[in-house]
This record gives C-alpha cells, structure tokens and sequence, in this order.
C-alpha cells in the first residue's frame, strides 16, 4: 500500500441494505491533490466544493458515501457537503479546506447527513493501513465487485507506489471522470504536476470508456501525493515515469468498471486503425462503441457488421465505405465494405462467445488509431435501471 495512508468504510444506514455505504481515506500529513470532474452542467454538491477547495492544491482526506448523490439539492446539499468534511476534518484536528467530498447514488433525494455525522467518529476509529478494500466497497452503488488496485515503480532506485480504487457500473461515459475513483501514493510531487499527470492518465483511461453513454452528475477522481516513500518525480523523466504508472493503474481500473457494466457480460475493445487523424479514429470508435444496435448485437452474439458500418456512417468522419475492413478478432469479417461470406461469420461468432474480445476497424485513409472499452447491452440493464430507486 501506498505509505502515510489509511482507510475504512462502514454502514452510516445510507442503503436500505445495511451494506457499507460511507468510506474515509486519510493521509498522516497534508498532501499535494489534483482532480478531475464531470462536465454535466448538472452537477453535485460535494463536486462543487471539491473544485472550490482544489484550488488550494491540499487535501488531507476524502470522505465518501454511496447511496445517496446529494445532487439537485440546492444550497442544503452543499451545507450538507460542508458538514461531512467538517466533522472529519474535526476529529482529525486538520484544516477544513484540507478535507474532500465525494457522493454516489440516487438524485434529487436529501442527504441523510444527520446518519452521516453520526457514524463519522467509527469511521474515524476504524482507520487502518489495510482498509483500502473496506473503502472500496463502501462507495459501490450497483457494482457487484470493489475496484482496487496498486502498482510499484522506482525512481532513481527509490521505490514509490499506488493504491487507487474506483466505482462505477452504471452512467458511465467518457466525459471527465464518468464515477468515482481516489488514488494514494506516496511520491512527492508538487499539486500542478499532479494534475499534469491525472489530466495525461485519465485520456488514457477513463475517458476511453463508455457503458450507457450517460455522463453522471458526480463524476470525480482525486489523486493525494504525500511524499512518505522518499521518491520523488522533479524533472521531465521522472513526471514521466510517475505518469506512466499512473495511467496504466487507471486503465486496469477502467477496465475493471466497463467488466463490471451493469448487466454485462462481455467487455469489448473497439479499435479504429488507419484512420485520417486521432481525433477522427476516437469519433469513429465513440460511435460504434455508444450504439445500442452494436451493443445489443454483441449481448446476442450476433456477428452483425452492418450495424458497425452504419454506426461508421453517422459518425461525421471522413472515410471511403467501400475501403473499409472489420475485424472481430483475428477474424476479418469485412474486406472494402463487403462482407466475407458465411463461413467467416461463423468464425466471427466464435470469436464474440468470448467474455472479452476486440473490433478492429481499418478506414484505410490515413495512420492515426484510437480505442474506446465498451460493453454488451442485455435484459439485466433495463431490469437494474427500471427500479433503481426502489
């Protein structure tokens, strides 16, 4: 685990489930922060309060709780935001301004913040070096699995590390942040630096993957360096390194999330090759990757590359249809926009029985490429989103 760093969730009776639903994480010592947030123009109150105290480049803690997104409700929902980073940064003895909020769930409901206040000094209590998996099961909604993961890289021989975990199943679409996720380490970075390499790493990774195409209201990653492994990431190289490690344990978590996609059950790359520019390549690949007939195709295992190629056709890029090729796998299902015959699909069928696989598209005008992780629609979705509130 990253090192000046503990965690802990427990039930604040948020969730009529009785699951945990409130989590604390907590460094020995201000650290440097950075932060990215949705760009909903509806946003929640803890996001809000976060980009106000952003500004200060400090955090010492990240109070988080699920169940609740303690959005659309006007000028309560911040005061309510405040008082949950208020009576942690009291028990903490830290500086108000030090503390972040973060909140996941149903919309337009008030915060239970009595219940909150309530369970602060427990959370508080359970603090533990070993308490990342409790805190990432205290922020899940509708995942059925906690995201977490950690990563070790050396600079200039000193070892420094990573603890980050998300959440996120649902309302998941590349727009910022797209759910929550809280990364620790213990490098020593300066707070602009930070945001350099979260603003590099979450391109990289949360922004290249979609389940629903919804943007949530909540959308927030923040990253606390406390410098507590004695590395340090000072010059170009080392931010390098540093930025490195980070995108890559972004992208295993954004993986994790798109894996997890509510009611999924396969994740799928969609890969855009050849393409006239990169911005062109990431809008072709965004098309395929958002449209319902594709994903409900994939769902039904249906090797269906007219969908693909229509979606191609609506995603204002240039490319000639009659040059195109599709792959599911390594089988080439398409060659200059016509089909290869049934003996190719039922290869290709083969190839989407797989619970993870990739769409390599080739439109052949030009070398840009670009990816976006999606996942298969299916029945479960609309069961879980019909009664979501109940």
């Amino acid at each position: 685990m990253a090192k000046g760093f503990q965690a802990a969730a427990v039930s604040a009776g948020i969730k009529k489930n009785g699951k945990k639903d409130l989590a604390l994480i907590v460094s020995d010592a201000p650290a440097a922060v950075a932060g990215v947030f949705t760009r909903n123009r509806v946003q929640a109150a803890p996001v809000v309060l976060d980009r106000q105290r952003l500004a200060g480049g400090t955090c010492r803690a990240i109070i988080a709780n699920s169940g609740n997104a303690n959005c659309a409700t006007k000028q309560q929902g911040i005061a309510d935001a405040v008082a949950m980073t208020r009576s942690v940064s009291d028990a903490l003895e830290a500086d108000p301004q030090h503390v972040m909020a973060a909140s996941t769930g149903v919309i337009g409901v008030p915060l239970p913040v009595d219940k909150i206040l309530s369970a602060v000094p427990d959370l508080v209590a359970a603090l533990d070096p070993d308490g990342f998996a409790d805190a990432a099961e205290g922020i899940m909604t509708t995942d059925t699995k906690a995201k977490l993961v950690r990563r070790q890289e050396k600079i200039d021989g000193q070892s420094f590390q990573i603890t980050a975990m998300a959440k996120g199943a649902g309302m998941i679409r590349p727009d910022m942040a797209t759910m929550l996720c809280f990364v620790c380490t213990d490098i020593d970075m300066d707070a602009p630096s930070l945001q350099q390499a979260l603003a590099y790493a979450n391109e990289r990774s949360f922004n290249r993957i979609t389940i629903d195409g919804d943007t949530s209201t909540n959308d927030t990653v923040l990253v606390m360096a406390n410098g507590r492994s004695g590395a340090a990431a000072r010059t170009p190289e080392q931010k390098d390194v540093f930025s490195g490690l980070l995108a890559g344990g972004l992208e295993e978590l954004a993986r994790k999330i798109v894996a997890d996609g509510e009611g999924a059950t396969k994740c799928v790359e969609i890969a855009v090759i050849n393409a006239h520019n990169e911005k062109a390549a990431r809008q072709a690949a965004d098309t395929v990757a958002n449209s319902n007939l594709v994903k409900t195709a994939f769902y039904g295992e249906d090797a269906n590359w007219g969908r693909i190629l229509a979606a191609l056709g609506r995603a204002g890029v240039e490319f000639d249809p009659e040059r195109v090729d599709i792959w599911f796998g390594d089988v080439r299902m398409v060659e200059n926009g016509a089909g290869c015959g049934d003996q190719t699909e039922a290869a290709a069928t083969q190839v989407l029985r797989n619970e993870e696989f990739s769409v390599f598209i080739d439109l052949k005008s030009g070398t840009a490429r670009a990816s976006v992780l999606t996942c298969d629609f299916s029945v479960d979705y609309v069961k879980i989103n019909a009664d979501y509130r109940s």
